[in-house]
């Protein structure tokens, strides 16, 4: 399965963002897992305030991994990044079931047919959207 992994660190040595993704990426890879894409995306603000192992954050610096695995390697991976104390928080999401159904290069999520199976859904929410009861204007 393909899951898209997006954390965020702690500032002040980039050597703890290099720590997790190395420790990340290990784990995965000696379970027979690929690491289809890493990207640095640098230091933000976080959303609001975080407090983790008492002491308060504003900022962190986030990093997208894109990985192949099992479901049993994907919840040790969100075992050992929750007992990491470097982190502040991350995501995990399963963007595919099977190799090649993942998003396009236009970032749209469509099946290994290369067919979307939701396009009554969306008709449906745009028809709502223009006599929408709950909208103020």
């Amino acid at each position: 399965m393909l899951y898209e992994l997006i954390a965020v660190v702690r500032t002040g040595n980039i050597t703890y963002v290099k720590d997790v993704a190395r420790t990340t990426g290990s784990l995965i890879l000696s379970r027979t897992g690929t690491i289809r894409n890493l990207s640095n995306w640098g230091v933000f603000d976080l959303p609001r305030p975080t407090v983790k192992y008492q002491t308060q954050h504003h900022k962190g610096h986030y990093f997208c991994m894109t990985f192949d695995s099992s479901a049993s390697v994907q919840a040790e991976v969100r075992r050992q990044l929750g007992l990491n104390p470097h982190m502040i928080r991350f995501s995990m999401v399963k963007v595919g079931d099977k190799l090649g159904g993942a998003r396009n290069e236009k970032g749209r999520m469509e099946d290994v047919d290369g067919q979307l199976k939701w396009k009554a859904v969306k008709d449906e929410v745009e028809v709502l959207g223009e006599r929408n009861p709950y909208s103020l204007i």
